[in-house]
């Protein structure tokens, strides 16, 4: 039987990225998106259908998340909290979701276990990811000790981060040497007809780009 990965994709370039590694490792993919009344949640399930697609993914699951604009807490949640446009700033910024990468590997073990895979592909950065507590390894390495407790002991869920330690330029290099449909993504916070290219998301993707001397395809108010 072919090995089984569930692969968590937001629609971003670096989801993207981690679901082509999957596939190149030889897992059938099992792509899992999920809508949480976000700002940009039109726009960011467009490009979880449009990756699947370029990438031949088949299987596939879209979760809704309502619960997630009733606790709030975050300007990507609550649009009476405005999404900085200033720079990317050290700490925890506004834009982050409490728990959400918790609950996203939780839905996404049990999915898993149905399916009988064996990993789970979360495209977490920890270099260049706005300061969010879950997304550095450490955490992602107690989430799978956590899920390997609570489920069945021939379950044996291993959770991979292949992009944890590289800089977005790396990621932006390593996808477009994998051939990762980048133009299909979307990274912005705030808008979804053309992205901002001031919020953290889409400074942190641009300056990949730049870094790399490409040009990103996607449309940009301002770049």
């Amino acid at each position: 039987m072919k090995k089984k990965a569930v692969c968590i994709i937001s629609g971003g370039m670096d989801s993207a990225l981690s679901a082509k590694i999957a596939q190149k490792s030889g897992f059938e993919v099992i792509g899992v998106h999920f809508n949480y009344l976000q700002r940009t949640q039109t726009r960011e399930l467009q490009a979880f259908r449009d990756i699947t697609t370029a990438l031949g993914i088949e299987s596939i699951y879209e979760i809704d998340l309502p619960f997630f604009k009733t606790i709030g807490a975050s300007a990507l949640t609550d649009s009476s909290i405005a999404v900085p446009t200033s720079g990317v700033e050290p700490g925890v910024p506004v834009t982050y979701v409490p728990f959400r990468n918790g609950i996203f590997l939780s839905i996404a073990a049990s999915i898993a276990e149905k399916e009988g895979a064996q990993t789970i592909y979360i495209g977490v950065v920890e270099e260049d990811s706005s300061g969010y507590p879950d997304c550095r390894a450490s955490y992602i390495e107690d989430m799978q000790r956590a899920i390997n407790s609570g489920t069945k002991v021939e379950t044996d869920i291993t959770i991979e981060m292949p992009l944890v330690t590289l800089s977005k330029m790396e990621i932006v290099k390593e996808a477009l040497k994998l051939e990762v449909p980048l133009e299909l993504t979307w990274s912005c916070y705030q808008n979804e007809e053309q992205a901002c290219g001031v919020c953290d998301s889409c400074r942190l993707r641009l300056r990949g780009f730049e870094m790399c001397g490409q040009k990103d395809l996607i449309p940009y108010v301002q770049s």
